[in-house]
């Protein structure tokens, strides 16, 4: 049997895997930005320390930094919030992890601006 492939048939592949590559994407960001909605809002119920208050502690540690990210996390066992700052004539990022329960800082490190 011998198939007959037309250019409506080469479009219809075509944009059949388009729509599938950026259903694909679509998931798979959401993956990449961490936990979902549901998932952020069950983390924010846990957390006894604010956005707010972690920001503040996070800006007395690196005090002429602005933060360009932040994210609640469970990482290595803690509930923190995670900021990633931007400090002035500094290449690297700062990124600042502040217990979301004691308000601790968990740690204070360097990170390249393309790393996630």
């Amino acid at each position: 049997m011998k198939l007959k492939v037309t250019n409506k048939t080469v479009t219809a592949v075509l944009c059949f895997g388009l729509a599938a590559g950026l259903l694909a994407a679509g998931c798979a960001s959401e993956d990449e930005k961490g936990e979902s909605s549901d998932k952020q809002e069950q983390l924010q119920s846990q957390a006894k320390i604010s956005k707010e208050q972690a920001e503040a502690i996070a800006q007395s540690k690196v005090p002429n930094g602005t933060i360009k990210e932040s994210e609640l996390e469970r990482e290595h066992g803690h509930l923190q919030w995670s900021f990633d700052m931007a400090v002035p004539d500094q290449k690297d990022i700062t990124e600042v992890n502040i217990d979301a329960i004691t308000g601790d800082v968990l740690n204070i490190g360097q990170e390249a601006p393309d790393a996630d």
